[in-house]
This record gives C-alpha cells, sequence and structure tokens, in this order.
C-alpha cells in the first residue's frame, strides 16, 4: 500500500518561487475498482475494454474518434464510470511518461474534476502509479489563502493531493501573498526555471510549455481555466500566466495559463458532466446552429484532446 509521509516541508533545492506550501497528508483507502466498457469509433469499428470492478454489472458508453482533429469523444452513463475510465486514462499516461522522460507534468483544475479524480487514490492506481515522477500543476488559480474554501489549491489538496505520495517539492502552489498580477508573474517565472531544468518540456512548434497531462473541466458558461467568454484574455498569446481582476465569476482576482500554453499540451483530458452542460457540449462539438464561439472551443492541444463525457451532458447530443 503506497502511503505519504505526515508531514511535507518546503523544498530546499529550488528557487523560493518555485517552494510548495507545506502540507500534511493521510493515507488514501482501499477499494477494488472493476470496470467494463463498449468502445465504438467513428469508422463504426467495435471493440471491447475489460478491467475490473466490485460489482458484476457492466457498463456502456460511446467513443467517437477524429482522426483529423485528433479528438476523442466518449460519453459514459455515470458518472462514476466516467471516474473509472479517467482514472485509467490518466495511470497509462503517469506510466508512459514516466518511462519516457523520468516526470510526469500534469496540470489540474478546479471545479467538479478533482471529484472525478477519485479512483486515482483507490487500488490498483494508488498502489501501482509512481507518483514521485508527478509534478503538478494549476491551469487556474483564485488569488485567496490557501485555507480558502474558493482556492483550487485546497480543493486538489482535500479531494486528492492529500491522500496521494506525490512528494512535496513536486506541488506548485501559487504565491497567495502576492497581487493577482505578481503572482501570476512569479508563477510564469516558476515555470520559466523547470523548463530551464529540464522538468517541463518546451514546445518546439509553439516556444510555450508543452504539458504532459491537463485535466480540465468546462463552466456552464463554456469557460476553461478562468478564460471567459469575451473576455480580452481570450486573445492573449504572449504570456504564459496571465491575471484577472474581473472575473465574471467570484472571486474576481485570479491567475490563468493561457491559450497557447493550454494548446502546446501532448494530452488534454476535458471533463464534463451535468444537463446543465449539456447546451454547451453541443455546440462546442459542432452539433448546434449557435454561432458564439466559446472558450471550451478554443482548446485544441498539440496532442490529443479527450472529452469525457457522462450521458447527462451529452444530452443534446
Amino acid at each position: 500500500m503506497a502511503t505519504a509521509s505526515s508531514s511535507l516541508t518546503f523544498s530546499t533545492s529550488l528557487p523560493k518561487f518555485c517552494r510548495p506550501y507545506s502540507i500534511s497528508r493521510t493515507p488514501p483507502p482501499q477499494v477494488s475498482v472493476y470496470f467494463k466498457k463498449l468502445s465504438i469509433s467513428s469508422s463504426l469499428k467495435i471493440s471491447r475494454r475489460t478491467t475490473t470492478r466490485a460489482s458484476s454489472m457492466t457498463s456502456s458508453g460511446i467513443t467517437t474518434i477524429d482522426q483529423n482533429n485528433k479528438k476523442v469523444v466518449e460519453v459514459f452513463d455515470t458518472e462514476e464510470d466516467l471516474a473509472v475510465s479517467l482514472a485509467k486514462y490518466t495511470a497509462d499516461l503517469s506510466d508512459k511518461f514516466a518511462k519516457e522522460r523520468g516526470a510526469f507534468t500534469v496540470v489540474v483544475s478546479g471545479g467538479s474534476l478533482i471529484k472525478s479524480l477519485r479512483k486515482l487514490v483507490e487500488a490498483p492506481y494508488v498502489d501501482s502509479i509512481d507518483w514521485s515522477k508527478w509534478q503538478v500543476f494549476w491551469v487556474d488559480e483564485r488569488v485567496v489563502p490557501k485555507d480558502h474554501p474558493d482556492s483550487n489549491y485546497k480543493l486538489a489538496f482535500d479531494g486528492f493531493l492529500s491522500k496521494v505520495p506525490i512528494p512535496p517539492g513536486n506541488v506548485y502552489a501559487i504565491n497567495d501573498a502576492l497581487s493577482s498580477e505578481g503572482a501570476a508573474d512569479d508563477y510564469e517565472t516558476c515555470l520559466k526555471h523547470l523548463v530551464h531544468t529540464g522538468v517541463i518540456n518546451i514546445s518546439s512548434l509553439s516556444g510555450f510549455p508543452k504539458f504532459d497531462l491537463m485535466l480540465v473541466g468546462m463552466g456552464p458558461d463554456g469557460h476553461v481555466a478562468s478564460l471567459f467568454p469575451g473576455h480580452p484574455l481570450l486573445k492573449e498569446n504572449q504570456k504564459w500566466v496571465t491575471h484577472i481582476t474581473d472575473s465574471p465569476k467570484p472571486p474576481p482576482e485570479r491567475i490563468t495559463f493561457t491559450f497557447p500554453v493550454i494548446n502546446s499540451s501532448a494530452y488534454i483530458a476535458l471533463v464534463v458532466c451535468g444537463a446543465g452542460k449539456a447546451s454547451i457540449v453541443q455546440t462546442a462539438l459542432g452539433k448546434s446552429q449557435n454561432s458564439e464561439v466559446f472558450p471550451v472551443q478554443m482548446v485544441s492541444p498539440e496532442g490529443e484532446l479527450k472529452w469525457f463525457l457522462d450521458k447527462d451532458a451529452a444530452s443534446k447530443l
């Protein structure tokens, strides 16, 4: 059973702006996970993938693959089935990058995304993943204290990071003592240091940092990270990390990765659940007459984009 240390402190091998904050951890529970799913590609070839599940019940989902745009859309009967598949997807990429480059750079968002990662803290993944290779970042963050209910760091810590043994020096939170502008500049400086030391790859196509996997959600208005519909930051193409002081969703002050960074990723998992997001999903996947372009439609990574949808979010497709 993988266990986490009882106390974690600042890393002394990194510049001050790259040091994570002290956190404590509790051991995760052990739960067996089993899953069976029917996959259907756009070419109508049918394949069956099986793993293990605690009950004998099976669930079915539809997989559509767009080879030209390197986009995969998977629809699951329940959010539980989605979470099981997302865990396997993440674990497989963790193994791939740990073997290929000795590190796995993972970017997470806030919202319901963290809940959907819960299967990673259960067996078999909590024991089989090499957590020492993980380097964890945030695609956006609210500029609030880390123990504030609005903090994406707190959300990720409570629901995920406190339950897995990722080394403390590999978790990169913002400096919440700074202004939003200062925190954004500080975080970008941290990323540039990690590119220089080889922890983060650089894209040969864009010149922006190339993260191995981004795990992100989508807001009911179609926003991703803290990039909101109609906001000028959608057009930012120079900075790696920028700040916002007029977020239409509270709290108003945030930092966020820009689209050039998001779209330089090797893999992006876009996780969307709930009927309240079905209309945006319909528009984003080209099944609507709506002419408005939402931020989520601007997500177009160098590598693979994979949509994880429950049947409610996909109900209008």
